[in-house]
């Protein structure tokens, strides 16, 4: 047993959406959760930057004596988690990636829809994970612009100010038949309302990963022998590089989506 917490590491708030998924699945478990929030959006910087970024946010999660770490942030995942995994070999880490395969695996159309940030879509990690399964279905994408911005914020629940960015990002690949839309981004499932509204009555699928990435956590609890103890009371923190403002809407909105469940 080991009731040290996992830390949890987003560019903002859009990994809370895992930091939820984490909290249900896991009662036990304390979590840190670090929003960079003074850096946000990373989507769209040069890779040497998110890199250090991702370095220094780590960094400060090791400080809170984290046993396991979540990357709960595509674009990071993808530009940074080797470098981790060996910087830091004694800590198991969890990373984010498009859900591909199980989106090409239930396709019916043949055609499945990824929305990403630019630079998780141009990242090696997205490009090896289509390349298994591009021989079974058409791989369309879409940069979900302004997304992040949108959720950062505070806009996500606005009819008005959302809608019309779901709407140019979604309609392309249901135009082209897509049944599957999968969600490559953490911040992008508190758009969700508004991707469902863009689908319509049509037969087509949302895809968030943030379930699967709380099952793989699990897993590596139980692999590694560190779970917390039943009768640990899980506590849980919130740490950001911007200011205290932003952290309290941080906090104000996890506190939102706990009452939620």
């Amino acid at each position: 047993m080991n009731n040290r917490p996992i830390g949890v590491f987003d560019s903002g708030m859009g990994g809370l959406s895992v930091w939820k998924e984490l909290r249900k699945a896991l009662p036990h478990e304390s979590l840190v959760y670090l929003a960079d929030g003074k850096n946000c959006p990373y989507g769209n910087k040069p890779t040497e930057e998110v890199v250090e970024y991702v370095l220094r946010a780590i960094e400060e999660l090791m400080r809170h004596n984290v046993k396991l770490v979540v990357m709960a942030c595509n674009t990071a995942t993808a530009v940074a988690i080797e470098n981790l995994r060996s910087r830091y070999a004694e800590i198991p880490f969890v990373g984010m990636e498009p859900a591909v395969k199980p989106a090409a695996l239930t396709s019916e159309s043949g055609t499945i829809g990824i929305l990403a940030t630019r630079s998780s879509l141009h990242g090696d990690l997205f490009r090896n994970t289509c390349a298994k399964y591009d021989d079974k279905v058409r791989i369309l994408t879409s940069v979900g612009e302004g997304f992040v911005e949108c959720v950062e914020e505070g806009n996500d629940s606005s009819e008005e100010i959302a809608l019309p960015l779901v709407r140019k990002a979604v309609e392309p690949l249901l135009a082209e038949g897509a049944d599957k839309i999968v969600l490559g981004c953490t911040h992008y499932p508190f758009l969700a309302k508004h991707i469902e509204r863009v689908i319509g009555g049509r037969k087509v699928e949302v895809i968030n990963p943030a379930p699967a990435v709380a099952r793989r956590t699990e897993w590596l609890l139980d692999h590694h022998d560190i779970r917390a103890s039943k009768g640990h009371k899980a506590e849980y923190r919130f740490v950001t590089f911007a200011d205290d403002g932003y952290l309290a809407r941080i906090t104000d909105k996890a506190m939102q989506l706990a009452e939620e469940e």
